[in-house]
């Protein structure tokens, strides 16, 4: 593992951490007490709302409850599983560099966790959202094959097709429904990682959730600020990596022709266009 923190970006309040030349991070015990407040709270509501590979994930990964895991550790564990491992990074990191680590099976993860003022919401991944919500999902092995697609045709990509590809990203990886046996569960780390919007996904009759549609997903607009308007509902893994693979090249020249799908959030008063449109801001892992 590198012991550096690669595209560190100025828009974040926080600073990454470097971990040591064996690759240990050494967080502070306050640090490890935000961890278990999170981890307390978040895992309860997991066993009702969460897709069973996320849960079989969640096992096998054997995270502590009372401690922030090392990235090391993870590596080592999802290694020997799917040949994953972690990469510590900045909180917001640069297209190219996100989807370069994907295509190399580093799922990169940002080295900070939040303050306890920051405890409920985050506007930028922290360690929580990467360990917690992302690295259970990557033991999975065609839900991985998928995220590593994903990057090695993002990194082919420039920039304005890359945040086109973002929104692919933003609808599974991040904020994926599944449907199993027992009903709609959730598969996303944005969902995974959030104490109101793991309930709000499945419960809540505010937002639509519709069959996944590749084309569609790549001209859905979406806020990173606000509880989604839009789920895309998949069936299985498997099917989520067949609709891609082969697919991506010919799929962005259908949504590029189409254009943009009608934005259900107002406009963002900052940017001027919808988060996920057109922008082009760092994205999040």
């Amino acid at each position: 593992m590198e012991p550096q923190i690669k595209n560190q970006t100025s828009t974040s309040r926080y600073t990454a951490y470097i971990p040591d030349e064996n690759g240990y991070i050494n967080y502070s015990t306050a640090e490890d007490k935000v961890w278990n407040i999170l981890y307390g709270r978040q895992i309860d509501i997991v066993q009702n709302y969460a897709a069973n590979a996320y849960l079989s994930g969640l096992y096998k990964l054997e995270l502590s409850n009372t401690k922030i895991p090392q990235p090391v550790t993870v590596s080592n564990r999802l290694r020997d599983i799917t040949g994953w491992e972690v990469a510590p990074v900045a909180a917001l990191i640069d297209f190219n560099y996100f989807f370069e680590l994907l295509a190399n099976k580093r799922f990169p993860a940002a080295s900070f966790i939040r303050c306890m003022e920051d405890l409920d919401y985050l506007k930028e991944p922290d360690i929580f959202h990467e360990i917690f919500g992302h690295c259970p999902m990557l033991t999975e092995p065609s839900f991985a094959a998928f995220v590593q697609e994903v990057g090695k045709f993002g990194a082919t990509l420039d920039k304005s097709s890359q945040v086109m590809l973002g929104r692919l990203f933003w609808f599974t990886v991040e904020f994926g429904l599944i449907r199993e046996n027992h009903g709609l569960r959730v598969y996303g780390a944005g969902i995974l990682s959030s104490k109101s919007e793991s309930i709000y996904s499945i419960d809540s009759d505010i937002p639509r959730r519709v069959e996944f549609n590749l084309i569609e997903v790549l001209r859905t607009p979406y806020r990173y600020d606000k509880m989604q308007k839009t789920y895309f509902v998949i069936d299985s893994y498997e099917n989520l990596y067949n609709m891609v693979n082969g697919k991506l090249v010919n799929a962005f020249k259908t949504a590029q022709e189409l254009g943009m799908l009608p934005n259900l959030f107002e406009i963002d008063k900052e940017l001027g266009t919808p988060v996920g449109a057109n922008n082009t801001k760092s994205v999040c892992c």
